[in-house]
């Protein structure tokens, strides 16, 4: 069958079957009809329709067996039931056993269609629902955190651990480094990965209107609290807050969430009735709040609820090994995003990318591969495009310039080592899935290996 989506017929009444087959097809949907229900359920393979209606009365094999029997070759397919005898009864049977709905007899060709559409809809709602499960899964995967640096390593064995445990969370590191990704990496793969994760940023509120944000408010409570208003606390009932830049929080509201986190409970602006729900708190903040505890800026009671657990993200300048593997993963997203066929950077490049010490960290990265890509026409970024972006005080270089041509060579040799050691380290030792992280073919790798002389316990120590 070719053209609009599948819809299979089953109904006895061969004057009813050929009318609603006429209905359908006049709407554009393919149809294969039936009047015998062994003959359908025999013919009928798993994925090879998108809608099923049947008749309940039928002889030999009537409709909730037809159900049955479909229903265990294809969960995925809706299944319409047709009857001129709507009992409680038998609905509930239809219903228990897997049908979508129920259509009574007799019944117009609008309504038939109206149900077919809804029936359709659904599945179809349903399927990208699963997809962009699947997309958050894939995107919040450990997996997906780009990096083979001792520093990450680590930071990732612990994430693994607290993911799991319904406990609280502080997450420190300088602006840039993916404080939210990890919170987000937190919750799916977490039990309450089905639920909301809602994040607010501390920093971007004046005080109250992050106070009535955070906790929500009753009518009446300030002048324009026209209706009640849930915030976002009780938005992420069952689910996972992540509170960012959580020092900038004012005293106020630190008292207010001090309470949440104790009882779990809290009443909104103009309130007197308490409000419990049972929601995870992820909080981040490139602060130092020890500094503002000791000056009296900070509940020190608030900040030992929060910091059950620290999770410290070392700032990209600590994470040299890692330079390559992100610029390669950014440039593979914009890549797809634009369908453009950068290949990487050019060994200059490459040097000067590994020489800075990106303040910005991974966010301040990710821009600039975009930049240099919106700009770059060649199949490499090249130095002269990354240096419009980023420079290299030579007083302070991490890594020397060459100064002949053997040096350069040297240099390159030294990167190129440490690079494939990283790559192949981060992948487990999979040669084809450091190809295709570094844009190389696997032939280049193999060679490039015997070059070096580097062996299987170099990148897979014991």
């Amino acid at each position: 069958m070719s053209g609009g989506q599948r819809v299979l017929l089953i109904d006895n009444e061969e004057g009813l079957c050929r009318m609603m087959e006429a209905v359908l097809k006049d709407s554009g949907y393919q149809v294969k009809s039936y009047t015998r229900s062994f003959e359908a359920v025999e013919d009928f393979e798993a994925e090879t329709y998108d809608l099923v209606i049947s008749d309940i009365k039928m002889p030999g094999m009537d409709g909730l067996e037809v159900l049955q029997k479909i229903r265990s070759k294809d969960q995925r397919v809706p299944v319409i039931m047709i009857t001129a005898y709507a009992t409680v009864e038998t609905s509930i049977q239809a219903l228990r056993k897997g049908a979508y709905d129920m259509l009574t007899k007799p019944f117009e060709p609008e309504e038939l269609l109206y149900r077919v559409k809804n029936a359709l809809n659904h599945t179809l709602l349903a399927e990208e629902n699963q997809e962009l499960k699947k997309e958050l899964s894939d995107k919040f995967s450990f997996d997906n955190i780009i990096g083979a640096s001792s520093g990450l390593k680590s930071v990732l064995e612990t994430v693994k651990k607290v993911a799991v445990r319904d406990t609280s969370v502080l997450i420190t590191g300088e602006s840039g480094t993916g404080k939210e990704l990890i919170a987000q990496a937190i919750h799916h793969n977490s039990p309450r990965r089905n639920q909301r994760f809602m994040a607010i940023n501390c920093g971007a509120l004046p005080e109250s209107v992050l106070e009535s944000e955070l906790f929500g408010y009753k009518k009446g409570a300030f002048t324009g609290a026209g209706s009640d208003r849930k915030g976002i606390l009780e938005t992420a009932d069952g689910g996972t807050l992540f509170l960012d830049e959580i020092g900038n929080l004012p005293m106020n509201v630190q008292k207010t969430l001090l309470r949440f986190l104790q009882e779990q409970e809290f009443m909104r602006i103009g309130d007197t009735k308490p409000i419990k729900v049972d929601v995870r708190v992820i909080s981040a903040t490139n602060a130092d709040l020890q500094e503002e505890m000791d000056e009296g800026r900070y509940r020190e009671d608030l900040f030992y609820r929060l910091n059950v657990v620290n999770i410290h993200l070392p700032p990209l300048r600590e994470r040299t090994a890692d330079l390559p593997l992100l610029a390669a993963h950014f440039i593979r997203q914009q890549n797809k995003k634009f369908g453009t066929s950068v290949q990487g950077l050019t060994p200059e490049a490459m040097q000067l990318l590994c020489a800075y010490d990106w303040p910005g960290n991974i966010r301040q990265m990710e821009n600039v591969v975009e930049a240099c890509m919106t700009l770059e026409s060649a199949d490499l970024i090249s130095l002269s495009v990354l240096s419009q972006f980023i420079t290299v005080d030579a007083t302070n270089q991490t890594t020397p310039a060459p100064t002949s041509s053997e040096d350069y060579a040297q240099a390159l040799g030294e990167f190129e080592t440490n690079y494939l050691i990283n790559l192949l380290n981060s992948t487990g030792g999979n040669v084809e899935e450091a190809a295709r992280q570094a844009g190389m073919n696997m032939a280049t790798i193999y060679r490039k290996l015997k070059k070096y002389q580097i062996r299987k316990e170099d990148y897979l120590p014991r």
